[in-house]
């Protein structure tokens, strides 16, 4: 019988920054496919630019919906029109709209239960707002599209460092002003909970 390895969708992020740098260079390490059954929502036409632009002994399947992932492959999710292009540094609103029509099928397919785990690329704050995303960063519009009324909480880790972070996207000018007691006691409760539920 196969062992279930969980299935991790990762959010292509912004098409002309570091994103598919990121992924690509990942997944061509092997032994990543033995942790989990990865899949990218994205675009199997960038993927494949910027595989060949880096390089990369990474291959991948093109699929419709993570319900056909393959265990032990890379996968693709196309999410956006093939006709996108990229132009690598170059803030651009349409790589910002690829990245949220990524984001909102990865979102899709998790409240479906066809992922378990959902890693989202960088993307660049300002090309991605519209009509649909008008927050500061991924966190804020998780925290709205999938978390039934729970508040966020970013958590940095390495190895078995955890370090939770009490604001979130604001300038550093503004912290000392936005941290409060209150705030601090409601962050330290779910980073409890999250390190006895989650991290064991």
């Amino acid at each position: 019988m196969e062992e279930h390895k969980i299935r991790v969708a990762i959010t292509h992020g912004d098409i002309n920054g570091i994103s598919y740098e990121i992924i690509l260079k990942t997944f061509a390490e092997p032994a990543m496919l033995e942790l989990c059954t990865p899949i990218i929502y994205g675009s199997p036409k960038i993927a494949a630019y910027y595989r060949k632009s880096l390089d990369l002994p990474v291959n991948f399947n093109t699929i419709t919906s993570a319900s056909e992932a393959a265990y032990n492959k890379l996968s693709v999710v196309n999410c956006i029109d093939d006709e996108v292009k990229v132009e690598f540094s170059k803030p651009d609103i349409e790589a910002g709209r690829a990245a949220l029509d990524a984001l909102e099928k990865a979102i899709e397919e998790y409240k479906e239960g066809l992922i378990d785990v959902l890693v989202t690329a960088p993307i660049n704050k300002q090309t991605i707002q519209s009509d649909s995303f008008s927050f500061p960063g991924h966190t804020e519009y998780l925290e709205e599209r999938i978390g039934n009324g729970n508040k966020s909480l970013m958590i940095l880790m390495k190895e078995g460092l955890r370090v939770a972070l009490v604001t979130g996207h604001i300038p550093v000018s503004q912290i000392a002003t936005d941290i409060t007691k209150k705030q601090i006691r409601e962050k330290l409760v779910i980073f409890e909970r999250a390190l006895r539920e989650d991290f064991g």
